[in-house]
């Protein structure tokens, strides 16, 4: 028996034995009862970044677009209200252990990306120095996948305390590391999609610097339309 990483709970994993002797992967981090209440994006969502309830182009999509810019993401989950107290106790309360909770989902969803390195969008020093951790590495991190730390953030004002405008004007937020040497295509992954502006910025700098592909950024949580 373990224990629910949500509720404190016990989850009754039947097959600890058998995965234990085989050496398999870790179980379940929390229970199916915690699990349920995360929506998954339905089959109902725009094609390019995955805004759920959305059969044709969100109007995010569509702003992007007639700037000449086209957004390619994937999502896996929407940001309901059992999401948003998922991230408000790892994110901002700097409950570590839940990296767990979405490690299995995360780590499925990126397999059709084996070309691709994986490049977590970083958080500033100074934010990491208070929480501590990068929320995103975390969740790579408990899923056992390998990615490359190459981009820096060089904006201080974290994107949960701007604005919708202010987010959309942000300029570039992002700086490659020196040093580093930058494979061809890249899978960009970030937490919490809102705007998109900050995977446009981070795609942006990547392809000036040489980068052949970005194409594919998946997102691992979907934020629900804000109107303008």
């Amino acid at each position: 028996m373990t224990e629910c990483l949500l509720c404190k709970g016990q989850i009754e994993d039947k097959s600890s034995f058998l995965r234990l002797f085989l050496l398999k992967e870790e179980g379940p981090s929390c229970c199916s009862t915690c699990y349920q209440n995360f929506e998954r994006i339905s089959e109902e969502h725009c094609p390019r970044c995955f805004r759920d309830g959305k059969s044709d182009l969100c109007t995010d999509c569509q702003k992007w677009e007639e700037e000449g810019n086209q957004v390619q993401h994937q999502s896996l989950f929407t940001y309901n209200e059992a999401m948003k107290t998922y991230f408000g106790q790892y994110k901002f309360q700097g409950d570590y252990a839940l990296r767990f909770v979405f490690a299995k989902a995360t780590k499925k969803a990126v397999k059709m990306f084996r070309e691709h390195a994986i490049v977590p969008i970083p958080v500033s020093i100074e934010k990491f120095q208070v929480r501590g951790f990068n929320q995103v590495q975390g969740i790579l991190d408990a899923a056992n996948l390998s990615y490359r730390n190459i981009l820096e953030k060089k904006d201080t004002l974290a994107q949960s305390s701007k604005t919708r405008e202010e987010r959309l004007q942000t300029q570039q937020a992002f700086k490659i590391k020196k040093g580093v040497d930058l494979p061809d295509k890249i899978l960009l992954v970030d937490d919490i999609y809102t705007t998109g502006k900050t995977l446009q910025l981070a795609k942006q700098i990547l392809l000036e610097a040489g980068v052949k592909e970005v194409l594919l950024s998946l997102i691992h949580i979907s934020e629900p339309t804000r109107p303008y």
